[in-house]
């Protein structure tokens, strides 16, 4: 296990992006401002061009070449920032002696899940408390609104439990609601936790409800945001891509369409970044933000996954769907000059068959199976007058007809 305790001395890399991009506590609005992610992307690729190192712009000849790194950042703002070594020096002590680890986007233990997902989007520095490795183990990411029941309070504790006694990690954002109980969950049951926080690391760092299993190994708190910085919307919302990319599969145990954190962290993964399966818990009590991110490609996450491997499931219902548009592209093309409008039709109507085992409006249907719409809907049009699938209005859209014997894809 890599200590959660760090020496006063960082690698040169990570002293250099934290010159550029830390706020060493201070408003953000203090001059000279420390450049946002966007700012430092333009020059860490001006380095990478040139075949340079942040740290090289520590360099006593490095001023020289500021000018040729972007139009952008002014000159003076840069040289200043650079200059910062007092602060930085001070920061990296309180840090260490609150046994806080820092991160920058070179450093051999950052996180490649982050570089290889986000790319151009991954945060330039990390700063955290608990054993490093974890970063790199994956997991399922429990997520949801803060204000839920006690049924959904208890729902995510058991998924967590669950999780925990199968050795699967758990990622979440630590916040109040399903975010708290999903964490604290798979401690109590003796499993390993990371949470992505969007503020308050160093509070968070020595909460008695953290301690032990910070020390123990199985917990780490994370977080791109200035350790001391306090809540703020903007970070919350720009952390939620951290929580699900660190993850292998995640779980939305509820959601408000069109509204909050958890709402868009999910529909940014959904249309961003596909490589993390996304489930949502669907269940007559919850709010209709599940129902409509499941229209929007989200998979139907079982709502009594006691009985069974938790981990095998998510692999199997992924693999599923993979396995479903893999198939629909090859008959697609075999289309093109082997069969007929109506032998299309029938090769394909099990897969939507099997999409539509809960109610799903056209355009998501041909989002999931990337076809056109007009094609979806001349299938679904055909499938209503067959008898296999049913139209629902208000809203539109359509549902197998229950009398059908379906046609597994597995």
């Amino acid at each position: 296990m890599i200590n959660a305790a760090i020496t006063h001395v960082l690698p040169p890399d990570t002293q250099a992006i934290l010159l550029l991009c830390a706020s060493f506590g201070q408003n953000r609005q203090i001059e000279p401002q420390p450049l946002t992610l966007s700012e430092y992307n333009s020059v860490a690729e001006w380095l990478r061009e040139n075949q340079m190192r942040p740290a090289d712009l520590l360099e006593p000849t490095a001023k020289e070449h500021f000018q040729k790194i972007t139009a952008n950042i002014n000159l003076d703002r840069l040289s200043a920032l650079l200059k910062r070594g007092a602060m930085l020096s001070l920061a990296v002590e309180k840090w260490t002696n609150q046994g806080l680890w820092v991160l920058g986007r070179s450093d051999i233990n950052y996180p490649k899940r982050l570089k290889q997902q986000l790319r151009h989007l991954a945060p330039a520095i990390l700063y955290g408390v608990g054993n490093i490795e974890l970063l790199s183990m994956g997991g399922l990411a429990i997520v949801g609104s803060r204000d839920v029941g006690e049924e959904e309070l208890g729902y995510t504790k058991r998924v967590a439990e669950i999780s925990a006694v199968q050795g699967i990690q758990v990622i979440s954002g630590g916040a109040r609601g399903v975010d708290q109980a999903a964490m604290l969950g798979v401690l109590d049951a003796g499993g390993t936790a990371i949470a992505v926080l969007a503020d308050s690391l160093t509070k968070a760092g020595v909460n008695s409800k953290y301690r032990e299993s910070i020390k123990e190994g199985r917990l780490i708190l994370t977080s791109s945001y200035d350790p001391d910085a306090g809540f703020n919307t903007g970070n919350a919302m720009g952390r939620n891509k951290y929580i699900y990319t660190l993850a292998d599969y995640a779980l939305v145990v509820s959601s408000t369409a069109g509204k909050g954190g958890t709402w868009a962290g999910a529909m940014e993964v959904l249309s961003r970044f596909k490589d993390v399966p996304i489930f949502v818990r669907i269940h007559p009590t919850l709010s209709g933000g599940n129902r409509e991110l499941y229209d929007r490609g989200a998979k139907p996450f079982p709502d009594e996954p006691w009985n069974d491997s938790l981990k095998e499931l998510l692999v199997k219902v992924a693999s599923q769907v993979e396995l479903v548009e893999a198939d629909v592209k090859t008959i697609l093309q075999e289309a093109a000059s082997d069969l007929s409008p109506k032998d299309i039709y029938e090769a394909v109507l099990p897969f939507i068959l099997n999409q539509l085992q809960q109610p799903k409006d056209a355009k998501s249907l041909a989002e999931c199976l990337d076809v056109r719409l007009v094609q979806m809907q001349d299938w679904l049009n055909r499938a209503v007058t067959d008898g296999k699938v049913r139209k629902i209005n208000k809203p539109v859209a359509y549902v197998v007809n229950q009398p059908t014997t379906q046609l597994s894809l597995l």
